[in-house]
This record gives structure tokens, sequence and C-alpha cells, in this order.
């Protein structure tokens, strides 16, 4: 039976680069893991062995690190954009260039004042710490005419010990959950939002003052709702997003539901009023959703994770 070739792509996956901008004694890091794929006119090269059209991977593995000298590191969309312009656009035989970039933020290291009995404390400008815990991503599409941009974060672990409740779901003869009226509710976040942006022609969203807006607005939305199901919980998370950032028209989340039962400890004769859980690793509860601007269309793909 005839076969054909359906969707390929070829590329770099996870380029590692760390670039260092030294203002005198000041210095800054971006560190980034970038993965290169292409496709284009491809056919030849499965069907034949041509390599006509094909643009080594060790190609673009050497654009990544000359474009981190050449270009530098604004923020990893503006990177991305870079990289994904110059495949296309240099190569016949390339129509579409998909860069994902996942970006490992540090800070600096507080260091002594000037009062200090370490001699040159506050002088030090070149130490850092890994910032944080969750891991800041993009992906970067260009087909030659139009972009599209999805950026986003995930292992954003959060928690609020009250103020969440589960009751009145349905049950079945293999129900043994008890109700919750009072309990801890925590997820793992991990988060893509679709940009509006994707037209040279329009004027580019402020890429890190865009992440670091969304991720204030999630924070603030997982505090201040009184939850009753993860899912309320996600969908203010998402609307509260959308709501306050005009340049986002889509956001997925999957959440992973980070379960903490109550200890029973009447076994050794005392009551435990809310206050000891155990922390369990898994199986665990997996919620996710899109949440749109009116009008948009979905187009961040729903197969976040490979359960």
């Amino acid at each position: 039976m005839p076969t054909i070739l359906g969707q390929n792509q070829y590329g770099k996956a996870e380029n590692r680069v760390v670039k260092i901008t030294r203002d005198g004694d000041t210095h800054h890091i971006k560190d980034l893991n970038v993965s290169v794929a292409l496709s284009g006119d491809m056919d030849d090269v499965h069907y034949s062995g041509s390599n006509t059209s094909v643009l080594p991977t060790d190609t673009t593995k050497n654009t990544v690190y000359a474009f981190a000298k050449e270009h530098g590191i604004e923020s990893a969309e503006q990177f991305g954009i870079h990289l994904a312009r110059h495949f296309v656009t240099s190569q016949d035989g390339i129509h579409r260039a998909r860069i994902r970039i996942e970006e490992y933020a540090w800070e600096r290291i507080a260091t002594s004042d000037a009062s200090s009995q370490f001699i040159g404390a506050d002088d030090v400008r070149h130490s850092f710490v890994r910032k944080g815990q969750e891991l800041r991503t993009t992906e970067i599409t260009f087909d030659g005419e139009k972009w599209q941009v999805i950026s986003g974060l995930k292992d954003l672990t959060v928690m609020n010990s009250t103020n969440s409740e589960f009751w009145g779901y349905a049950k079945d003869k293999y129900t043994t959950l008890k109700e919750a009226y009072d309990r801890i509710l925590a997820t793992q976040v991990a988060a893509q939002w679709r940009y509006s942006w994707n037209s040279d022609a329009d004027r580019m969203p402020n890429w890190d003052k865009s992440y670091e807006q969304s991720k204030k607005h999630m924070l603030q939305a997982f505090a201040e709702t009184y939850s009753l199901s993860l899912q309320q919980t996600m969908y203010q998370m998402g609307s509260r997003i959308i709501n306050s950032r005009s340049e986002i028209d889509e956001i997925r989340f999957s959440l992973p539901n980070k379960h903490h039962f109550l200890v029973d400890l009447e076994p050794f004769g005392l009551k435990n009023d809310n206050e000891v859980y155990y922390a369990a690793d898994r199986p665990y509860g997996l919620i996710e959703a899109t949440i749109l601007r009116d009008g948009a269309e979905p187009r961040i793909p729903v197969d976040m994770t490979n359960l």
C-alpha cells in the first residue's frame, strides 16, 4: 500500500546559552534553553535522502550562540523572534520556524553594606542566585508573514492554607472522599498565554513587563479567590490576566492538584484540628482548561501534558 509523507520538522533541541552583559563592574545574566524546529520543502530528504534544502542542525545551534553575541538577549521572546525571522528569510527551503525557549532567571545576591567588616563587600555586582522556582517559557512561530507568540511559565507551586472547600460533588458506590469545608488548596501551575500580536506592522508588547504583570495577576487571583473548586480558582486566574492585559487573548492552564490529607491522630489520643497533613505525591487530580477573550479563537494546543 503506498505511503505519503505527513507533517515533519527538524532542528536542534535544548541549546543552552548563557549571555553575560558587562556594564562596567555590574554584570547582567540571561540564561536560556533554546530549541529550534524548522519545516518547509523537506520531501526530498525523506524520500531520496537529498539534503539540498536541509540546513544542518549544527548550523542552527551555531546561530543561537552567534545571535546571542550579535543581537544580545533583550528578552526570551525578542531573541526567539530574531531567530525565527532569520531561518525563514535566509533559506529558500525553510517556510516555517518554531522557536521554544525556557528561561532560567537569576537575581543579584545582596551583599553587606559599606560599613561591613568585610572589605569590598559593597562593590560586588557579579554574584547571582537562581531566582524563584518557576521556569519562564515562550514559543515563537513564524511562517514568513504571520507571527504567533505563546509565553508562560511552569513549575510554579502555590498554596492556600484555608479559604478552600470541596463538597456537593457527585457520588457513587466507589466514593470514599469526605466533603471538605476548610482544606488546603495547592497546585503546581503550568500556564501558557497567547499574545494578540501577530504582524510586524503592529507594535510589539513589552515582553518582560507583560510576563511579570501576568504572573502578578495570576497569583493575586489565586490568593483572593474563595475557592469551592480548583476549576473555579483556575478560571479566576485566567480571567484576571485577560481582563488586565489587553495584549493577551488566550491562556491555558494545566494544574495538578497537590493533595494534602489530614492525618488521623486519634489512635494517639490527639485531635487534628486542621493542623497536620500528609502531602500526597501521586496520584493527583489534573485540572486543565483554556480561558479566552470573548471573540478570540483557541489556538494553544490542549496537550500540555502527556497524561
